[in-house]
């Protein structure tokens, strides 16, 4: 970054905000509602642009108008630093006296134009990185490559699977300073926000730690499944689940092409269901899953199918159960039931899951069995502004999973290991407490 003249002005700020005027790749704070970051990044920005000229892309996931961004928060701390005669304000941009630019973008309408015309932007502050998406990351990375640039992070935290959390807190990249803050970091905390704080930790204390104290959340807000997640990971019932060569091993499918093909690897040992695996991807063939899962050498049981597995694929004249069953594969087809009894049957079996917690299993370069957690955690139902209420279940990324967890709770009873060999009883899973380490 280029040095210009040295300018005084006199500015409280906060010690724990101190080192964003020190030189580092990233610098990242999160936490809580009414914890400063922003004010504290936008102020620190704008002293930084006085000192020197610099490039600022003020960036979040989506900016449809430029009331989206923080324009008007930029706008007004210039107003409380009184630095009105050094910045000009416009509708889409401010520029200093000394040559130092804000602009503003949303991320997810990045193409390849815009991108070419960052490549010389000094600090890149994403607000609202919570939602930020890791393939608008994976572009916007590489891009800041300015010598010397700066890549700026402000967000409240809601899921420790989003990205966000996952790429700065959980795993930091090299040369990261990261800062958790709250609302008692805040000096300037207002009284009317203090009121409220004090409110919904009474009222409403499981959204108190995520929306003041900046605690990730375990299930997103209207999760259709909220309560039984919750309880299996309170009974630890998501952690190491081992494949038992004892038992069969059975698919549970939920067909895509253009949208995900997901798939459950599941085995059953009297009441317990245990989720040893999970597939999912899309824009491949049958053929290229069947293979993923026969390296996996597990005894298998039967592919379950949905009902769609029946239908004859135009391109080849043959469906699924076909093709699958002309490989070699045992295919039962599942019967078709409206999706609020299959909502229905998958909460009474849920008390019966273990649920592997890891990112994938026998390397099949599929997604694993932590991801169908995820999508358990952010099933959810639409609820439109017009009325408010809950309406059916919103069809997204996560859904699919969701799909084949309700396949399996339609099937599950149906599950058999048919020749397999007689075993001791302790082979099932030992009581919570057990020294097995469960």
């Amino acid at each position: 970054m280029s040095e210009g003249v040295e300018v005084r002005i006199d500015c409280d700020f906060p010690k724990k905000l101190l080192p964003l005027f020190e030189p580092r790749r990233y610098k990242v704070l999160y936490g809580g509602r009414g914890s400063g970051k922003s004010w504290g990044v936008a102020r620190a920005l704008l002293l930084q642009c006085v000192q020197q000229p610099l490039r600022v892309l003020c960036a979040r996931e989506i900016q449809r108008t430029i009331a989206d961004s923080v324009h008007r928060l930029l706008s007004d701390q210039i107003a409380a630093l009184e630095l009105d005669w050094f910045f000009t304000i416009t509708d889409g941009a401010i520029k200093g006296n000394n040559g130092s630019e804000f602009l503003f973008t949303g991320l997810r309408a990045m193409d390849a134009a815009k991108i070419k015309s960052y490549e010389g932007i000094d600090v890149a502050w994403v607000e609202e990185a919570q939602v930020v998406s890791k393939k608008s990351w994976d572009i916007l990375i590489p891009t800041i490559r300015a010598e010397g640039s700066e890549i700026w992070v402000t967000f409240n935290p809601e899921m420790d699977s989003d990205d966000t959390y996952k790429r700065f807190v959980v795993n930091p990249p090299p040369d990261a300073w990261v800062q958790k803050l709250s609302y008692a970091d805040n000096k300037w905390f207002p009284e009317v926000l203090d009121r409220e704080r004090l409110h919904q930790r009474q009222v409403d204390p499981v959204s108190y730690e995520n929306v003041w104290e900046g605690q990730c959340k375990s299930v997103v807000d209207g999760a259709i499944y909220a309560g039984e997640v919750l309880a299996m990971i309170e009974a630890r019932r998501v952690r190491p689940v081992p494949y038992d060569p004892m038992l069969k091993v059975h698919t549970i499918w939920d067909m895509g092409w253009n949208d995900q093909m997901t798939i459950i690897l599941a085995q059953r040992m009297g009441g317990e269901v245990r989720i040893i695996d999970y597939i999912e991807d899309s824009h491949r063939i049958l053929t290229d899953y069947l293979s993923e899962l026969e390296r996996c050498k597990y005894s298998w049981g039967k592919d379950w199918l949905p009902h769609d597995g029946n239908a004859a694929d135009y391109k080849t004249g043959k469906s699924a159960k076909e093709i699958l069953t002309g490989l070699g594969r045992r295919v039962e087809i599942i019967p078709r039931m409206d999706v609020e009894t299959g909502i229905q049957a998958a909460r009474m079996m849920f008390p019966r899951v273990y649920m592997d917690e890891t990112d994938r299993k026998c390397d099949t370069g599929f997604k694993g069995p932590a991801r169908l957690l995820d999508c358990l955690r952010r099933y959810r139902r639409a609820i439109p502004q017009s009325t408010g209420e809950p309406g059916a279940p919103v069809h997204d990324e996560y859904s699919h999973g969701a799909d084949a967890f309700r396949g399996l709770a339609m099937c599950i009873d149906k599950m058999t290991n048919d020749e397999q060999k007689k075993r001791p009883k302790m082979a099932s899973f030992e009581p919570l407490n057990s020294s097995m380490g469960y």
